[in-house]
């Protein structure tokens, strides 16, 4: 399911889906992108940022159309304990290989990886450098 912002509408709650994931994209392009994710990120749940939600950064190929510091980003990341990615949407191998860690991260967020939670996945993910 997709949202361009949220609180979602509630008239239609009894029919919405578990949300076992949520992946705000953000392109690099656009400024508006990432004030409207950080506007959004005040009606996620608190406890959706242990293991369940990601940034996904599009537009990285292009350095010198960037409209967003990728320092921004990453500190938001950090801000919400939360991994990003980064991806070419328009280059096929990125956009397959991230569609891919896409899902996979969805099927350890949906419990259906044995032995790996969001929350240990998420802690997997961290780099050394934050230790």
């Amino acid at each position: 399911h997709l949202a361009t912002s949220l609180p979602l509408p509630s008239e239609r709650d009894h029919f919405r889906p578990r949300i076992d994931l949520i992946v705000f994209m953000i392109d690099i392009k656009s400024k508006y992108s990432l004030k409207n994710v950080e506007a959004s990120l005040a009606y996620v749940d608190a406890s959706f940022f242990l293991g369940k939600v990601c940034f996904l950064v599009t537009g990285v190929g292009r350095v010198n159309a960037c409209s967003v510091e990728t320092n921004a980003i990453c500190k938001l990341g950090e801000a919400y304990c939360s991994p990003v990615l980064f991806c070419e949407l328009e280059v096929e191998g990125i956009r397959c290989a991230t569609a891919q860690r896409l899902v996979r991260m969805l099927q350890i967020c949906a419990g259906h990886i044995p032995g790996v939670s969001a929350l240990s996945f998420v802690s997997l993910m961290k780099n050394s450098d934050d230790d």
